[in-house]
């Protein structure tokens, strides 16, 4: 019995580092995502508030506006997605 301990520490010990989480993986990814997201939602404050005090064109403006309203539209996705997959796993049966 001792020896069938033993090999299942060692079958442990060496699936443990495949489970962990890789530097510069997923995690950073979304990081650079959500940086990416606050910057463009950033310059659409930037330029509507240079927009009203007539320091931008409307193009310009418009522009902004644009791209925030996809990035917001891109974050709503993801979330949705987020949770879909979150209720799938709470359904599967253990």
């Amino acid at each position: 019995m001792d020896v069938k301990a033993s090999l299942a520490a060692q079958a442990y010990a060496q699936a443990r580092p495949a489970t962990a989480p890789e530097p510069g993986g997923a995690a950073e990814a979304f990081g650079n995502l959500a940086a990416s997201f606050a910057e463009t939602l950033a310059r659409g404050e930037e330029t509507a508030k240079a927009a009203m005090t007539g320091r931008a064109d409307p193009y310009a403006l418009v522009q902004a506006l644009a791209a925030a309203e996809t990035a917001v539209e891109t974050v709503v996705t993801v979330r949705d997605k987020v949770v879909e997959a979150y209720q799938e796993i709470l359904r599967m049966p253990v």
